[in-house]
């Protein structure tokens, strides 16, 4: 097979030498990003190490095309940050630094759900309930790929409801920082089923019009999700440092 047949082959996602294979219903940027996504979490990338899309696209078996608009995804979620002039990065905080931005995030967060708390309108709690139903359904399926930007959404959501558009800006910047993390964070065990459990708690309080129950809510919301992020940050560390002869850790 040629290099033209085969990058035409799998730029169309049918199957040939890539070592991705079409599913039917997905593009192969799609299970590229999935793979990338994968590895994202999983910690195979330093911390702030480029991303090198053509050792990605060797790695993945596939042509430059798709790794390229499968970066853009997902520096679109913001699981790759994009510098001028330098290319795509994966960022990782440091601890003292995660729990400084969260802290902050979790007092912003709980400003917004109080001041929706003190107004909000049966529409926007019926939107937001909506949301929680379409996460409800990323949670069956365990897929945290489905879930992060339906949680997003909803975060985004409760920041465009809340009348306070400095505010919204304010909690805004510290969650774009976090994206990673985050994203890392749901990917623990039980976490997806935990995460959506504190958004209906948020809702539910916002409903009742109690703000200071709203704001308590909010906050708890993140810092437990501070939590899962220390907890799958240490888990992936002793996965990586605990490795045996017969069980090496992943190169």
């Amino acid at each position: 097979m040629t290099g033209a047949t085969r990058q035409k082959s799998e730029e169309s996602g049918q199957p040939g030498t890539s070592g991705i294979r079409f599913l039917k219903g997905n593009s192969l940027s799609e299970l590229v990003r999935h793979e990338i996504e994968a590895m994202i979490v999983a910690g195979h990338f330093a911390p702030n190490e480029r991303i090198n899309e053509m050792s990605l696209a060797a790695q993945c078996g596939v042509s430059r095309a798709p790794v390229r608009e499968a970066c853009r995804a997902l520096a679109a979620v913001g699981l790759l940050e994009y510098i001028p002039n330098r290319g795509l990065f994966v960022r990782q905080m440091d601890e003292a630094e995660l729990r400084e931005v969260d802290i902050a995030r979790g007092f912003a967060f709980g400003a917004v759900a109080w001041s929706l708390a003190e107004n909000a309108t049966p529409a926007q709690l019926h939107e937001l309930r909506g949301h929680i139903l379409g996460m409800d359904e990323a949670v069956a399926a365990d897929d945290v790929s489905a879930y992060y930007p339906l949680n997003v959404a909803f975060h985004t959501a409760l920041c465009e409801m809340c009348g306070n558009r400095r505010l919204a800006n304010t909690y805004q910047g510290f969650a774009r920082e976090l994206h990673v993390q985050r994203f890392r964070g749901l990917s623990a065990p039980a976490s997806l089923h935990l995460s959506n459990r504190e958004h209906g708690q948020i809702v539910e309080a916002i409903a009742a019009g109690d703000p200071q129950a709203a704001f308590d809510a909010a906050r708890g919301h993140v810092m437990n999700g501070y939590a899962r992020i220390l907890e799958q940050r240490r888990a992936m560390e002793e996965g990586q440092a605990g490795g045996t002869a017969e069980n090496p850790p992943p190169e």
